[in-house]
């Protein structure tokens, strides 16, 4: 298995894992599934940004992707990233989430970015403890702030100093 930029070809994997969690989980606070034109905007934005969109491929196929943006479109944040992590159901557990985020940590120096910023809905014990042993810290709890599946959801903001 190896991380690398993902590329124009990874766009079909990329885009079955992310709507996957769109349609079976509440990773994604989206109702609607996207095509692949809208993945390709996705990554154009985040490479005219200098921003990483990784990969975690193995024998062609992949198996994960972590990518950052903007935390909130104004200049006083220009120094966070809020960033995601998704890996394919059946590669979950090989410790993949934990390489894809690590593998952002660099790149987020190297553009002057002191907080990487992670949204997680709440009851999501596995991306909760993943993040803990990252080294990123609560920073706020956000009871009822969303919905999906016919549910109110609670938002985790997780934050890490880089």
């Amino acid at each position: 298995m190896m991380l690398r930029d993902a590329v124009d070809a990874d766009l079909p994997g990329i885009l079955a894992i992310y709507n996957y969690a769109v349609l079976n989980s509440t990773a994604i606070w989206n109702d609607t599934p996207t095509d692949l034109s809208g993945r390709l905007g996705w990554l154009r934005d985040r490479q005219a940004k200098a921003y990483p969109v990784i990969v975690a491929e193995e024998a062609g196929e992949v198996l994960g992707y972590a990518s950052f943006g903007d935390f909130r479109p104004f200049e006083g944040f220009r120094i966070s990233v809020e960033h995601s992590v998704y890996v394919a159901e059946h590669a979950q557990g090989r410790g993949l989430g934990r390489r894809l985020v690590e593998a952002l940590f660099e790149p987020a120096r190297a553009l002057g970015k002191k907080v990487m910023i992670g949204g997680i809905t709440a009851g999501n014990e596995a991306s909760l403890a993943l993040h803990t042993k990252l080294g990123f810290v609560q920073s706020a709890y956000m009871p009822g702030i969303g919905t999906k599946f016919g549910q109110r959801l609670d938002l985790v903001f997780v934050q890490k100093e880089l």
